[in-house]
């Protein structure tokens, strides 16, 4: 999942005046972050939030393969790999000299014992599938790592790019989410929560002299008027992803600041609980899909920043399918559906996180709903209570959230996941994506699953999210695109 942590929570306190301070010289070897979410824990193998790995995938935890901004696979641990025709065999050349923050030597035992907990029967990686379809993971030296698949998997070297696989040892395993150790160019200096994590440059990072910036403060600021003020006041250099869109304009007429407009993996979606009544009928999942505007609840959620979406995979996909057209805005039809269902009015909650977009989503949607005889009992939760409530325990009946992760439609083929849809037609159309070797194939598998999951309605398809930065002048090296939700410090430098 996303998780979803990086767009910024509703409009709060104020602005106030700065312009004398934000023009403060930065120190050239530091870098002080925002972010909206503070994430639940470090240690992105084992919590589905995506601010653990906005803060350590790339700084603290490397993985074999890297995903470049382009969307790329690049090596990374892993030095050089030759792949099997029938792609069920994968062969790393790992990259010597590498060591872990705590001084211990990396090798092909750590890539093992990494993954096998990973795909275990205790594992909560929520990538678990990738890693309990290795059959056997053979070291046949301390630089070589075979992996032999029970099933082919064409995505395998993206995902063991993503912070999902990133690579730990047995020795610090345990207290990852605390105490994180990686091979990464940096260490945890300092959490304190509430607040902020620094990160400093790590003395055993075999490549220190090409980073640039030694010492790098995350702050966590939930309120869109705070992380604006503290960008004009100096507090703050970069927020890679969390100002909202009706701040773009200051930022851009201001030449103190540079903004970034990029593309995400983050399909926004209205979450319906499909196993909880009336939601299990499609009749009233579709009455709600055709009650949403997409346009005023992007124009009113982010100022018209955001793509209108009708299905899963993002816009940029290769095969992506503008499925859209499929649930116009038509009120008259959604109220025709709801009498269809037998249903007159209705009361639903309406559970959302923090982040502005699904604050500002929700008021407008509550809107829209109540057109059309529904009416959305709002419950503004804190993240750590929306992960454990929705996410976990499935006590909702709608939310809205926005997924980040790449290729996660692999979600739809889960009847446990928090949505809980049981398709057998979905399962099998991602089975046949995720295992065929022909590329035509698994786009068509996949175009095929963006037509079914449309037609039954299983969420809300809303809009997918820009990854709009804002950073001092000078400042470079951040992404504009997000194929993966980082922040890699390694290329990011003063100017």
């Amino acid at each position: 999942m996303r998780v979803w942590t990086f767009f910024a929570a509703a409009l709060g306190i104020g602005l106030f005046c700065a312009a004398n301070v934000a023009s403060a010289q930065p120190h050239k070897d530091s870098v002080t972050i925002g972010m909206v979410l503070e994430p639940p824990g470090l240690d992105p193998t084992i919590a589905p939030a995506a601010a653990i790995g906005e803060i350590t995938h790339l700084n603290i935890f490397e993985g074999l393969t890297r995903i470049k901004e382009n969307g790329e696979v690049a090596p990374l641990l892993a030095e050089s790999w030759t792949v099997a025709p029938d792609m069920k065999t994968f062969t790393f050349k790992l990259k010597p000299g590498v060591k872990f923050q705590d001084g211990t030597a990396f090798d092909a035992a750590d890539v093992k014992y990494s993954f096998e907990t990973y795909g275990g029967e205790k594992s909560t990686n929520k990538r678990k599938a990738v890693f309990a379809n290795m059959a056997a993971i053979e070291t046949p030296d301390a630089l070589t790592v075979r992996i032999l698949l029970k099933k082919p998997d064409p995505t395998l070297l993206f995902s063991l790019g993503e912070n999902t696989a990133v690579i730990t040892a047995p020795e610090s395993a345990a207290t990852n989410a605390t105490k994180p150790v990686g091979t990464g160019p940096y260490r945890l200096e300092q959490w304190v929560k509430g607040d902020s994590v620094t990160l400093v440059a790590s003395d055993s990072y075999r490549d220190r002299p090409a980073i640039r910036i030694k010492t790098a403060k995350f702050r966590f600021i939930a309120d869109q008027g705070a992380m604006v003020a503290a960008l004009l006041s100096g507090g703050l250099d970069a927020v890679p992803i969390g100002v909202t869109g009706e701040n773009v304009p200051q930022f851009q007429q201001d030449k103190q600041f540079k903004v970034t407009i990029g593309s995400t993996e983050g399909e926004t979606i209205l979450s319906m609980n499909n196993k909880r009544k009336p939601l299990d009928d499609i009749r009233v999942r579709r009455a709600i899909s055709y009650a949403l505007d997409r346009k005023a609840i992007i124009d009113g959620a982010n100022s018209g920043y955001g793509k209108p979406i009708g299905s899963w995979i993002p816009p940029h996909d290769p095969a992506y399918v503008d499925m859209t057209g499929r649930y116009p805005y038509d009120p008259a039809k959604a109220r025709a559906l709801l009498k269809e269902a037998g249903i007159g009015r209705l009361e639903l909650t309406l559970k959302l996180p923090p982040p502005a977009y699904a604050r500002r989503s929700g008021e407008i949607i509550a809107a829209l709903l109540a057109d059309i005889g529904i009416t959305a009992k709002i419950e503004n939760m804190e993240w750590a209570q929306w992960l454990d409530t929705v996410f976990k325990n499935k006590n909702y009946d709608l939310t809205i959230v926005s997924h980040v992760e790449p290729n996660d439609y692999i979600k739809f083929a889960d009847p446990n996941y928090y949505w809980q849809y049981d398709s057998k037609q979905a399962q099998d159309l991602i089975a046949r994506a995720d295992t065929t070797l022909d590329k035509a194939e698994r786009i068509k598998a996949l175009q095929d699953l963006q037509r079914l999951l449309a037609e039954d309605a299983v969420v809300g398809f809303l809009f997918n999210l820009p990854r709009i930065g804002v950073y001092k002048a000078g400042l470079t090296g951040f992404w504009t695109n997000a194929p993966v939700a980082v922040n890699d410090l390694s290329a990011v430098s003063w100017q």
